[in-house]
């Protein structure tokens, strides 16, 4: 993946990228050569529109409810380092504004009568089960491909992704304006990627870096005043929850269908629209005893509900559970924690899953 730096290191970057770019194209095909050209292009666009904190927070033209977040993620840089153990090192002290709502787009895919998946490989990151555009027409044209030859695919929209390390990530404008609460809880999810990511497990990445941002934002309002704060944030985390459990339901009755060799596969795709509309009903009853009349989930139900789109769901909670676990079997604390993940990291794929799921039954 990618990142930033000093405006003296720019050229070195782009010859960077650019000796990256002539690699990949001379031995891909022109569907991968444009993914690579465009996430090139879109983090270099990044990469130079970088300002400074101490810049902005400094400068009186900087819009005061943009310098108050900037002065309060340095406070929750400073707390993540030294509660959760996070090496923040120089991520998220510059701003960029992209002047769009969202930093990528992700497009996931799957067969139509499978949960399975299609993955990709890319560079430093190994196997992954999506792939991020920088722009949504380039997002939905590639989704496109995969829905004409018969595979069920979706788009996503991302506020902020992780370069691992490889760069200093900034702050950028789709995120920075969030809660208290959520933005904490992006910093964390970050920061534990910079920390401990497992190329090809994105089960494990995401569910790790999930677990760590709930417990950071926990322990963070355990020190704040503002309790109402991180009630509204539990109330989400719950109304999460719920949802999730929707999705892994849905998903259950889903791959017994699709497991079934006695039925044809017409027969499979009418339960599996049936399967998926009464997920809508179920997810209307959900939103009822929630006592609200909007969710954060209703862009979701709005686009077309398949493998794809529920598929992206469990990668990032389905091992939850799991982490929590983990934590509490090393008696909260997070070095103890880490150390912990970091052995299963070093376990081949399976073995490591394995074991998470034995820590499920430790609840």
């Amino acid at each position: 993946m990618f990142k930033f730096m000093k405006t003296g290191a720019r050229r070195r970057v782009l010859v960077l990228a650019c000796a990256c770019l002539l690699m990949i194209l001379a031995l891909s095909g022109c569907q991968t050569i444009r993914f690579y050209s465009q996430a090139v292009a879109g983090q270099y666009e990044i990469l130079v529109h970088q300002t400074p904190l101490d810049e902005l927070i400094k400068d009186p033209g900087t819009d005061p409810k943009l310098k108050a977040q900037l002065e309060l993620v340095l406070k929750i840089r400073q707390f993540a380092a030294q509660e959760l153990k996070l090496r923040p090192d120089g991520s998220y002290l510059k701003y960029v504004d992209l002047h769009r709502p969202f930093v990528v787009w992700n497009v996931n895919v799957a067969p139509r009568l499978s949960l399975e998946p299609k993955t990709w490989w890319f560079p430093i990151v190994g196997s992954a089960s999506y792939r991020g555009y920088f722009s949504q027409t380039g997002a939905r044209r590639y989704a496109a491909i995969w829905e004409k030859k018969g595979w069920d695919a979706c788009v996503g929209d991302v506020t902020t992704y992780s370069t691992l390390g490889w760069f200093k990530d900034p702050l950028l404008n789709t995120f920075i304006f969030e809660s208290e609460a959520d933005l904490a809880d992006t910093i964390f999810h970050e920061l534990t990627h910079e920390l401990l990511f497992i190329a090809g497990d994105t089960d494990f990445n995401e569910a790790l870096a999930t677990m760590v941002a709930q417990e950071g934002v926990r322990r963070w309002f355990r020190e704040s005043p503002d309790a109402r704060g991180y009630e509204r944030y539990a109330e989400g985390v719950l109304h999460d929850n719920d949802f999730v459990k929707l999705v892994m339901a849905t998903r259950d009755d889903l791959q017994k269908v699709y497991d079934d060799a006695r039925l044809p596969e017409a027969a499979k795709l009418q339960r599996k629209a049936e399967i998926i509309a009464q997920m809508r009903i179920h997810y209307a009853t959900l939103k009822a005893s929630w006592g609200v009349s909007k969710s954060g989930y209703d862009e979701w139900f709005a686009e077309p509900v398949n493998n794809a789109q529920l598929n992206t769901v469990a990668a990032y909670y389905d091992l939850v559970p799991a982490f929590q676990a983990l934590l509490r079997a090393q008696g909260g604390d997070m070095d103890k924690f880490y150390k912990a993940a970091g052995d299963l990291a070093k376990e081949p794929l399976p073995k490591r899953h394995e074991a998470l799921h034995a820590y499920l039954n430790t609840r």
